[in-house]
Order: C-alpha cells, then sequence, then structure tokens
C-alpha cells in the first residue's frame, strides 16, 4: 500500500514538473497569461518554469511568416483579375503581448487578412490590369505594402513585403497584350533590317566616293609631260628585246614600235604607245 502511494505521489511531482515547464523555441517568443491577464514583458528562447494552475504560456512566432492567399481583384478598367499573393510578415517580440491582448491569437484572420483585401482592393484599382504584367507590378507590391503596414505597424505586425507571384487576366485581354506584343516586336524587327539596309546603303556611298576621289587624284596627277615621260620609258624597256624592230614615227607624236621575224618581215606588234594626239 505504502508502494502505491509512493508511486502516486511520485506520478503527480512528475506531472507537476511537466506541467509547469514550456520550452521556447528560437524564432518565437512566450507570453504569461496569469489568472486572465497577460504579462508585457515576453519570454525569450529557452526552458521556461510556470505555475500551471493559474498562468499559462502563448507562443507567439517572431520568425518571418509567408501568408498565402488567392483572391480575386479589380483593375482601373473594371477587370477582375485571379491572382495568388504572398504576404510576409513578423510580429514584433516585444509587442506580442499587444497583439494577443489587443487582436488575439489568431491575428492572421481577425486582422492581417481583413487590412490585407481592403488595402489590395485599393491598390490594385489605380492601375490597369496590363500593368501587373509590366515593370508597374514592383510597384503595385511596394503600394500594397506600404499601406498595409500604416495599419499594422502600430498593432504590433511589420509587414516585410507582399509578391503577386500570379497574375491571371480575362483571355480576351491576355490575346490582346500578347498581339499588341507580337506587333511590337515585328516592328522592332523591321526597325533593325531598316537599320541594317540604311548601314549598307551608307557603306556603298562612302566606297563609291572613295573610287571617284582615287580616280579624281590619279587625273589631277596625269599631266602631258607625265604620260609622255611614262611613254618613253615604256619604250626604253621594250627596245631592249632581242628581236628585231621597226620604229615608225614623224617626228612629232610618239613612236610606233613593231617586232620582225629574223628574215625582217612584221611579225606582230608587240607595243603601241600614242601620247593621245
Amino acid at each position: 500500500m505504502k508502494n502505491l502511494i509512493s508511486q502516486i505521489a511520485l506520478g503527480l511531482v512528475v506531472f507537476c514538473l511537466a506541467a509547469s515547464c514550456t520550452v521556447v523555441r528560437q524564432g518565437e517568443v512566450g507570453v504569461r497569461r496569469t489568472l486572465g491577464k497577460y504579462n508585457d514583458r515576453p519570454i525569450n528562447d529557452g526552458l521556461r518554469f510556470f505555475n500551471p494552475f493559474v498562468t499559462t504560456v502563448i507562443k507567439v512566432p517572431t520568425q518571418t511568416v509567408n501568408l498565402e492567399v488567392s483572391l480575386s481583384i479589380p483593375s482601373k478598367e473594371g477587370l477582375t483579375i485571379l491572382s495568388e499573393v504572398s504576404i510576409l510578415y513578423n510580429v514584433q517580440g516585444n509587442r506580442a503581448a499587444d497583439v494577443l491582448r489587443q487582436i488575439g491569437p489568431d491575428f492572421e484572420r481577425n486582422l492581417i487578412l481583413p487590412v490585407f483585401r481592403s488595402s489590395v482592393a485599393d491598390v490594385s484599382s489605380r492601375f490597369f490590369a496590363k500593368d501587373m504584367h509590366t515593370g508597374e507590378r514592383a510597384q503595385i507590391e511596394e503600394q500594397i505594402r506600404i499601406l498595409m503596414d500604416k495599419t499594422l505597424n502600430e498593432k504590433g505586425i511589420k509587414v516585410e513585403s507582399v509578391l503577386l507571384k500570379s497574375i491571371q487576366l480575362p483571355k480576351s485581354l491576355a490575346r490582346a497584350i500578347e498581339e499588341k506584343l507580337e506587333a511590337e516586336q515585328g516592328a522592332q524587327r523591321m526597325e533593325f533590317v531598316l537599320q541594317q539596309e540604311q548601314r549598307e546603303a551608307e557603306r556603298k556611298r562612302i566606297q563609291a566616293q572613295g573610287v571617284r576621289d582615287a580616280q579624281n587624284i590619279i587625273s589631277q596627277g596625269l599631266t602631258q609631260e607625265l604620260l609622255q615621260f611614262k611613254a618613253i620609258e615604256a619604250f626604253m624597256e621594250l627596245a631592249k628585246s632581242p628581236n628585231t624592230k621597226i620604229v615608225i614615227t614623224d617626228g612629232k607624236g610618239m613612236p610606233l614600235m613593231m617586232d620582225a621575224n629574223v628574215n625582217g618581215s612584221p611579225a606582230g606588234t608587240n607595243s603601241m604607245l600614242r601620247n593621245g594626239n
């Protein structure tokens, strides 16, 4: 009988010890609630003891939480757009008691989601549907975050960012945007081709101008005296040939020289030089 009483007493002691301690993990804080009142001083991570008969420890995450929401948002032209959104937020550890006291443990449903739905409707109605597929998307996300943070920050909740992960436009609008993008790409390709043709035409013009400039330089340098001098030089070189030559000249213009065979008869004209007269 004594052994049974001892075992029961030991069991009660173990139960009381187990019920009077809790482990607060990293990334969260504990808030004591004693006789219905929250203690403003948070409990940091580690093993903590409390009186289980009058006190309860509520754990609140302080690390970044990803709250995913699927909803329909309005656009400036009155369209309804399906979107999946991620809300990244965290509870400020030193204000965890205020969050529980003012909002309750289900603060996501009671506060964050209503504020988000109101903010996203307010911001998205200022933008056209096509803006959510362009660089305006980041601006939309930032404006939603700022608007949410104005309300939630004073409640002890910090909104880190709002991310529009997917946007599903109406089929007719999506097709119209695709056609517009295709037309813009076609125009860009045509502009590129025209630029290539213009560069090629410019290249040919410069090349032709270079040829004309070279011809002008040569023609300006070819005087009558220079032509006669070059003709005499060529005549002297041809005169060195071992074949028999026949020279025909009137004493004024450039001579005409012809090769002859061994019998002295003309074998064919080897060269004919004239002075242009």
